[in-house]
């Protein structure tokens, strides 16, 4: 028997904030006979979207199975249809076993409880028997490290010491299935080591897991076998290699298109500012988006419109996923400037490009008025050329890693 089975899974939200206030009855009598009935699930107008679309798929039990794809390509949705926190508009899905998930951060918790007390109803969810969850207790607090907080009511907790407690109930008490999503990507550099190692353990003992994370690197470690999602559907699934490969290509198509037709932007803002172009320049003449190692380079963001005290963001990535380095202008220098004369246009000069020869992404991040204005992942691209870093050439191919450190050899005659 299938661990997990979906067939046909639609998720539909309607678009849109407003709603009016309570009606009389007559009204909503009204809307009812208005309504076309069990095939309106089919409608897909303007103002609507379908975060889930036809989704057939199945895992069985003992996969690890990782989600990747763009932002609103419908990871998490899925994981929480999984979970049960909200239905699906069409289809079906069968889940057969325990299921914890760790989805955002505090989920499940009680706010009013203590971390004690949360441990334990969490347990009563996933249906564990009270010797049960004692037998697994301290291994829980001791891995959360909140001994000190265990009386404390939960509202109190940071979201770090949060995050450790909701990840060490969901991996220790032993559910058949597990759902995470992002949850490496919280919470301090040593939570995530000692996280991404219990991840390991877990996924080493045969049960399900339903991994999801924008790190491939992650992913590549702990699944074997990867889904592509685009716009709530299944477009890819096999070996995971074989699947992270094809989301990079999808990354460069997206680069290369008109980034204003893009729908996966991170916006938070109420202003129509977004990106509209990214490109990197070297030294001297040389062709667009293409650096030498060690050498001077500007990367400049054209913006649809500017706006006052504008802050931007880049991050550069390596093939897997892994930040490289990140520039922020918020974090700002005496040698920083705001020239009017840029206009609708921001430029990060950077000194020297110390990175190994390889093909790098850059992802962006617009911040106006205390508010994410636009963001957008794989915003543009570009390929490091062998070169010289601190007076030592770099190799052309056959290293590990992405930066290049001035360093010094003593060796022996």
């Amino acid at each position: 028997m299938s661990a997990i089975k979906t067939h046909e899974l639609g998720k539909r939200y309607q678009l849109g904030l407003y709603k009016r206030g309570y009606g009389t009855l007559r009204e909503s009598l009204a809307e009812v006979i208005r309504r076309k009935g069990p095939d309106e699930s089919d409608y897909d107008g303007p103002d609507y979207l379908w975060a889930l679309k036809d989704l057939t798929m199945t895992v069985e039990p003992g996969e690890v199975v990782g989600l990747i794809g763009h932002n609103g390509a419908g990871k998490s949705t899925l994981l929480k249809v999984l979970s049960r926190i909200t239905e699906p508009t069409a289809g079906y899905v069968d889940v057969t076993g325990r299921v914890g998930s760790l989805l955002e951060v505090g989920t499940g918790f009680h706010p009013e409880l203590t971390g004690r007390e949360n441990i334990y109803l969490n347990g009563s969810i996933l249906g564990m028997r009270k010797a049960e969850i004692r037998a697994r207790f301290d291994e829980i607090v001791e891995f959360a490290e909140i001994e000190r907080f265990l009386e404390t009511p939960v509202k109190r907790y940071s979201s770090g010491m949060s995050v450790r407690l909701a990840f060490a109930v969901a991996a220790h008490l032993e559910p058949e299935i597990l759902l995470v999503d992002e949850v490496l990507a919280v919470g301090d550099a040593a939570f995530q080591r000692k996280s991404l190692g219990k991840m390991t353990e877990v996924a080493s003992q045969g049960r399900t897991v339903i991994f999801v994370s924008h790190n491939l690197a992650i992913i590549q470690a702990l699944c074997e076998r990867g889904v592509l999602m685009e716009r709530g559907e299944a477009v890819a699934d096999g070996p995971v290699k074989a699947t992270i490969d094809q989301y990079l290509g999808s990354l460069e198509r997206s680069a290369s298109e008109d980034l204003l037709d893009r729908t996966d932007r991170d916006r938070r803002g109420y202003y129509d500012t977004r990106i509209k172009r990214v490109e990197v320049r070297g030294r001297g003449d040389g062709p667009p988006d293409v650096i030498v190692a060690g050498e001077p380079g500007t990367i400049g963001v054209e913006l649809t419109e500017m706006l006052p005290t504008m802050e931007c963001r880049i991050t550069i990535v390596d093939g897997l996923g892994q930040p490289v380095t990140t520039f922020d202008s918020e974090i700002s220098a005496s040698t920083d400037v705001r020239d009017p004369e840029l206009g609708a246009r921001i430029e990060c000069e950077v000194e020297a490009f110390p990175l190994m020869p390889g093909r790098y992404r850059i992802d962006i991040l617009l911040k106006a008025k205390r508010q994410i204005q636009d963001g957008l992942q794989a915003a543009g691209f570009f390929e490091v050329q062998p070169g010289v870093v601190h007076g030592r050439p770099t190799p052309a191919t056959g290293s590990d890693g992405d930066v290049v450190f001035p360093h010094l050899w003593r060796l022996p005659p």
